[in-house]
């Protein structure tokens, strides 16, 4: 089949500045005009993507009939090919999207989804499969199950062994979001049994061979092998920041960085794909797939871990982009340098062997990477390792490290810039005009092939162009796990492995560290009420609760600022039953406007404010809808405070 990847760009479109300039005029207009397209496509396409792969994750999702809640499809493709199952690396990549958008903007419906998800995997975990159980561990290397939690028996390329790494990561992930938040006992009873499970199992079974991310070869995979070993350094910080220890985690990562090393072809220059296999090139969009799950910002150009902008990494972007251009249609006249569609591996005959749209946004989202590591460190190097890439894009480039200050970082930087905006744009030439994106597109006309929708391709795209504007995930400490031991052995650890049984979390888990709350515009989804009266550490759980709305926006005499939202209290989107707010606390320095609403506890709301001008005529503030959850705790009175979107 396919693999499937993993925060987003939700909010405002926040563009990356660019300092200087090309080397002639004609460049300089071009790029202005390639960055003026992609601007406006990432604009567009930013909330159908969203919407497309929430409407691909169970129960609600729209296109998720049958599948259990926190499941994701792959695709809703019931036939040729039927992609209608669950895949544990491809939920994790995307839900790994799903929490890094959380933790940048708090979303009471994202925390639902997460919740959700991290219980879905629990049972899973438990469901014993053709690849074994849970016992021994062997059961988490299987890679597919139905959409209802139960195993998937047909013939299938077996065990594959990213998926609980992958999956350890995207728990790990929201776990440091509990405790930076004061819900480490959520962490360590909820979410850590499950991922002591999968790092587990990556300690044990890590030197041992499995199915690669597209399913096709058995060998050791550089994906695979990179997300190992990310997941065990990260779970190790986790679990000391829970009071608890992974020593196997300890005692493993090293040997598993070392053994990630041997993918590395110093006399070709790039990434062998997949080793102790035979019969490809090992040029392969893995490899880009693995540099860009693996990012940290905080270890800069690291090349052990072959971080997006190391010269190991830039060298093999160059070589895997290049495996494309002379063999699909599409590239034809494309000069060097220039952005192209990218597929798996130029041996693929999947489908007649074709682009995919994510490998496509891979390419993009490893240069968006590097981009925001130089602008932090002010600086970008070239080696001789690197120096092909950089040619291609500045012909007189050469070794040298160039500080911001200087011409040539401005010329290399924007020329980089203009590179990864062309594989957006590649991206936007061939996506269907409702923003649908498919797992491929044909090599000679573009057009979308195999399976619609594909759940991986649209958390790509999310991620490729959150990275354009300048989001980056948490650091994943791989500064603490970067160094090569002294000596190299294919040792593991015998995991022990129990049932992950406590899975219902607490019913309000907010952001208590100053986290803003969430203005993002989620597709529709059921509102809870809770009207529990339980008793909490001696005061009664409040049922209902007075949210006082502050709205910040400069007005003139006559006009009125009113609230409408998507429930009966808030005028269900009628303007003319909006609630009126209040000018009575207005000065000319804290221009506030302000109402007071009772409101179910527990209840999630999306709303928007309006000026209604002295004429009755009403103007809307922007994009998007605001989206507020009331919380169900001993308070009977909260306050949300909000500025007038311009």
């Amino acid at each position: 089949m396919h693999a499937v990847s993993s925060l987003l760009l939700l909010g405002g479109l926040v563009v990356q500045s660019v300092f200087g300039w090309p080397p002639s005029e004609h460049a300089r207009h071009s790029g202005e005009i390639l960055k003026r397209s992609v601007d406006s496509f990432v604009a567009t396409e930013s909330p159908i993507a969203l919407r497309s792969l929430l409407c691909n994750i169970g129960a609600g999702g729209c296109h998720a009939s049958g599948a259990s809640p926190g499941v994701v499809i792959a695709s809703p493709s019931k036939s040729n090919p039927d992609y209608f199952y669950t895949w544990t690396r491809d939920a994790a990549l995307v839900f790994k999207c799903i929490v890094d958008t959380f933790s940048n903007e708090y979303s009471a419906d994202l925390q639902t989804h997460i919740q959700e998800y991290i219980a879905s995997q629990a049972k899973l975990q438990g469901v014993s499969n053709p690849s074994g159980s849970l016992s021994d561990g062997s059961g988490l290397g299987e890679p597919k199950f139905n959409v209802d939690l139960t195993q998937f028996t047909g013939a299938w390329g077996r065990p594959q062994r990213d998926g609980p790494a992958l999956r350890a990561i995207a728990l790990i992930n929201y776990a440091k979001w509990l405790v930076a938040n004061g819900y480490t006992s959520t962490a360590s009873n909820i979410v850590w049994p499950i991922i002591k499970n999968d790092l587990a199992y990556v300690a044990q079974y890590w030197n041992q061979t499995g199915f690669d991310l597209w399913e096709e070869v058995q060998g050791s995979s550089f994906f695979t092998v990179a997300s190992q070993h990310r997941s065990l350094v990260e779970g190790k910080a986790l679990a000391k920041s829970l009071g608890t220890s992974c020593d196997f985690c300890d005692a493993i990562a090293p040997q598993v960085l070392c053994f990630l090393q041997r993918f590395w072809s110093p006399s070709s220059g790039y990434i062998i794909a997949n080793i102790n296999t035979s019969g490809r090139s090992g040029k392969d969009a893995n490899t880009i797939l693995g540099s860009i799950h693996t990012f940290d910002p905080a270890v800069g150009c690291d090349a052990n871990t072959f971080q997006p902008c190391s010269d190991r990494a830039l060298a093999n972007h160059k070589v895997v982009t290049d495996s494309f251009r002379s063999i699909y249609s599409v590239n034809s006249g494309i000069p060097q340098g220039s952005a192209v569609a990218v597929g798996r591996y130029p041996e693929d005959s999947y489908y007649n062997g074709n682009p995919w749209y994510l490998n496509t946004l891979a390419a993009a989202e490893q240069l968006y990477d590097a981009l925001i590591v130089w602008k932090n460190q002010g600086s970008i190097t070239i080696t001789d390792t690197s120096l092909p890439f950089f040619k291609d894009l500045v012909s007189s480039a050469s070794t040298g490290t160039y500080t911001s200050g200087s011409t040539t970082y401005t010329t290399l930087y924007n020329a980089v810039n203009a590179y990864a905006d062309g594989y957006v744009n590649v991206v936007a030439k061939y996506i269907q005009s409702n923003g649908s994106l498919a797992e491929q597109y044909d090599r000679s006309s573009g057009a979308p092939l195999s399976a619609a929708d594909l759940t991986w391709s649209y958390a790509a795209f999310l991620t490729a162009t959150a990275r354009r504007a300048g989001i980056v995930p948490s650091s994943w400490n791989a500064v603490s796990g970067n160094t090569l031991p002294n000596s190299c052995y294919a040792t593991s650890v015998q995991g022990t492995y129990s049932s992950a049984t406590s899975t219902n979390f607490p019913s309000s888990q907010t952001p208590q560290t100053g986290i803003q709350s969430s203005t993002t515009s989620l597709p529709p989804t059921s509102v809870t009420t809770t009207t529990s009266t339980t008793t909490t550490g001696g005061c009664t759980t409040a049922t209902s609760v007075a949210v006082t709305f502050n709205e910040l926006v400069t007005t003139t005499w006559g006009q009125t600022i009113k609230i409408v939202g998507n429930i009966d209290a808030l005028g269900n989107w009628d303007t003319g039953k909006a609630v009126a707010l209040s000018a009575s606390g207005y000065t000319s320095t804290n221009p506030v406007w302000t109402a007071t609403i009772k409101l179910p506890a527990g209840q999630t709301i999306q709303y928007k404010y309006i000026n209604v001008q002295t004429d009755g005529s009403v103007r809307w503030e922007a994009d998007p809808n605001h989206t507020y959850s009331v919380p169900v705790t001993c308070a009977t009175a909260v306050t949300k405070s909000d500025k007038w979107q311009a």
